[in-house]
């Protein structure tokens, strides 16, 4: 992500901890994400804000070639040890263009928990669709915008940035909230065909291990994940 907005330091390492075996980040996003992306064997893929490189680890175990891109050092210090020299990590600022990249030199994106991170989101999406090529996937998830508003009340409509705060209360995390309209509008505007779009529920193995975590992201929309499509000429 962007590296103002990205998970520094302290941050970064809670994130790298949670994301492992976390409820919402184990058993409810990246499966949903992973189901999306579908068959990679042999396909190059970008994976955008790779973090601590949970999904490009499940990238590369189902055959993928893999770049993945970071704003924060603390992440990708992570990602480096989780992978290792299985896939190419690089330092990027995802609010910049993507320069070290050719034109449809992809066949997948994935962009998980990422967007609402960004402020340059319209040259981020024109940017992915210039790398993929035709024909090429993008596989993106963000917060679902209902859960923004049951949680922060006020207006569904109010899209303010916040700062979420994290179980130390001198850390958070800053994102802006969305609508779907505002969602949908920037991915079809950028060009690209919505194939799928998924509202993901958590894993049924979640059960054993937080019963109230499974009843409630069961319940309650946490996130939302999209499968878009650069269109063939």
């Amino acid at each position: 992500m962007s590296s103002g907005n990205a998970y520094h330091g302290k941050v970064g390492d809670h994130f790298a901890q949670m994301a492992g075996t976390s409820p919402y980040n184990a058993f409810t996003d990246r499966p949903a994400v992973l189901d999306l992306v579908g068959d990679v064997t042999g396909a190059r893929v970008l994976d955008v804000g790779c973090g601590a490189g949970h999904y490009t680890e499940a990238l590369l175990e189902r055959g993928a070639v893999v770049t993945g891109i970071e704003g924060s050092t603390t992440l990708l210090g992570h990602a480096r040890e989780r992978v290792g020299d299985r896939a190419e990590l690089r330092a990027h600022d995802l609010e910049k263009p993507l320069d070290f990249a050719g034109d449809a030199c992809f066949d997948v994106a994935v962009c998980a928990l990422v967007h609402h991170h960004l402020t340059a989101r319209e040259q981020l999406l024109s940017e992915l669709l210039r790398v993929l090529r035709p024909g090429g996937r993008l596989v993106l998830s963000t917060t679902h915008p209902t859960a923004e508003w049951l949680h922060h009340g006020n207006s569904y409509f109010d899209e303010s940035w916040v700062d979420h705060p994290l179980p130390d209360p001198s850390l958070s995390i800053r994102y802006q909230r969305l609508t779907l309209e505002t969602l949908v509008t920037e991915w079809l505007s950028a060009g690209f065909a919505l194939e799928r779009l998924v509202e993901p529920r958590p894993l049924a193995r979640l059960r054993e291990v937080d019963e109230a975590r499974y009843e409630k992201l069961g319940n309650e929309p946490s996130f939302l994940a999209a499968r878009l499509r650069r269109p063939q000429p």
